[in-house]
């Protein structure tokens, strides 16, 4: 079992407060928050070492979250989409929405077959007892319609994501 086991990474989206409390409780003030039919957007800075913006879109159809991390020079270059696996709900009665991610995450590198990664997390969790074996199954489905949407659309992950909600995401011109 992996030595760094920990519970499903669960954050609160406060739309009304503009801010987002990551997994680990810490507050983060959110620039811009945009609700549509099929999700919330999520742009903020981040004071991380290896990138200093971040976006989301909350997909809870999808089971998806899809990030793009603005990183600093040199490091992930290349990366597009980072999609995090699990369950998106939202909003609840006080405009919040919330995330519970499963563990299992794809990165897109434009041109390439997603890559689904951190397989041995969700095996160790449910031995754990942090997911049940619904919550894995879930996951695995909630993946592999990615996996396979996307090599649908050309290994192009943001035009599978744009039929899967029918319409263009946006996402901010950072470049």
């Amino acid at each position: 079992m992996s030595s760094d086991l920990h519970p499903p990474k669960r954050e609160v989206f406060d739309v009304p407060a503009l801010t987002n409390t990551d997994n680990k409780g810490f507050i983060r003030p959110v620039e811009e928050y945009r609700r549509t039919d099929f999700g919330l957007y999520m742009s903020r800075t981040a004071d991380h070492p290896r990138f200093s913006h971040l976006e989301s879109w909350l997909l809870p159809s999808l089971g998806l979250r899809a990030s793009i991390f603005h990183f600093v020079e040199g490091y992930r270059t290349g990366q597009r989409l980072y999609l995090d696996v699990g369950r998106f709900t939202g909003p609840d009665a006080e405009g919040r929405w919330h995330s519970e991610d499963w563990y299992l995450d794809l990165v897109d590198l434009p041109g390439s077959p997603l890559d689904l990664i951190d397989i041995d997390e969700i095996f160790d969790a449910r031995v754990a007892g942090l997911l049940t074996t619904l919550q894995c199954e879930q996951a695995v489905l909630i993946a592999t319609r990615a996996l396979v949407g996307a090599a649908a659309h050309d290994d192009d992950v943001q035009a599978w994501l744009d039929a899967e909600v029918g319409e263009k995401m946006t996402w901010l011109d950072r470049t």
